[in-house]
């Protein structure tokens, strides 16, 4: 079974178990809106990638859950992103946002219900791992609290004055570096030296969609475009210039590709993080640079 597929499982458990007998429909037909048809899965699939690169066959099922846990603590995050409160978007992935489609109540409720089946989808995943579970689960809640989690991430954007760095770290980095870190944990190693990892992949996801976000309209993107702009958020073309931004995240996948602790899966690591540098400068972002 490919790594898609598999991802795509562990999701379908999680959404179809809050489904069940009992359950109120509107709720239950807001958390598969916000699961799917999902993006790339970028997190989960870089969490089951070091599992596999580092474990020899080892915690590949651990790796998936924890991973679908990152995916669905994301999914948690773009749902309450998109709310009036924040960014007021109407679309997200080229359909109606929760909020648009469900109404602001039930979009609050499907973001915080989220966040629980990401821990309930770990917890199920890794019955068969369970010397895994207390590092799995210690990474996931770093990777969403505070200071440096994604809620805190959110929160800068409150703030008077951002520290554009704090706020990127949080933000994007965090699940990042939870990806990392947890196929690692997943496979029985020591999830520090796989930080590097996910930091730099964090930021060049961020540079990206810095740029994205200011080069690309709404149909390329399949949401708002010029979100940070309009709500006054730094941003790395705002630092950097296009040109400068663009070079920073070529930087950052090198850095990246260069930061894969040894271990028999680096070559088979190192191709897909290259892999990914098609993917987040596609041709279409670079017509648009003068």
């Amino acid at each position: 079974m490919d790594v898609g597929t598999l991802i795509e499982r562990v999701l379908e458990r999680s959404v179809a178990s809050a489904e069940g007998p009992g359950a109120p429909p509107l709720l239950g037909r807001a958390l598969r809106h916000s699961v799917f048809p999902g993006g790339a899965r970028v997190r989960p699939k870089l969490c089951v990638a070091v599992a596999a690169a580092c474990g020899e066959g080892r915690g590949i099922e651990a790796a998936s859950g924890a991973g679908a846990a990152l995916e669905l603590m994301h999914c948690a995050s773009l749902v309450h992103d998109d709310l009036p409160a924040f960014d007021g978007a109407a679309i997200r992935r080229g359909k109606p946002s929760v909020h648009a489609a469900y109404g602001e109540a039930i979009a609050v409720l499907a973001g915080d219900a989220l966040i629980v089946m990401a821990f309930d989808t770990l917890l199920r995943e890794c019955r068969a791992s369970p010397e895994a579970l207390a590092p799995l689960m210690s990474i996931l809640i770093n990777a969403v609290g505070t200071p440096r989690g994604i809620v805190a991430g959110q929160a800068w954007e409150s703030e008077p004055v951002i520290d554009l760095s704090a706020y990127h770290q949080a933000k994007t980095g965090a699940l990042f570096v939870a990806a990392s870190m947890s196929g690692a944990a997943a496979a029985g190693l020591d999830p520090a030296p796989w930080r590097a990892l996910g930091e730099r992949l964090g930021e060049a996801y961020q540079v990206a969609d810095d740029l994205r976000d200011v080069l690309l309209d709404e149909e390329e993107l399949g949401k708002p475009a010029g979100q940070d702009a309009s709500h006054l958020r730094p941003n790395a073309v705002q630092n950097f210039g296009v040109a400068g931004a663009i070079a920073r995240l070529k930087g950052l996948i090198a850095d990246a590709s260069d930061s894969i602790p040894d271990c028999a899966g680096a070559p088979m690591l190192r191709e897909i993080v290259h892999g990914q540098a098609a993917r987040l400068m596609p041709q279409s972002l670079l017509r648009n640079v003068a």
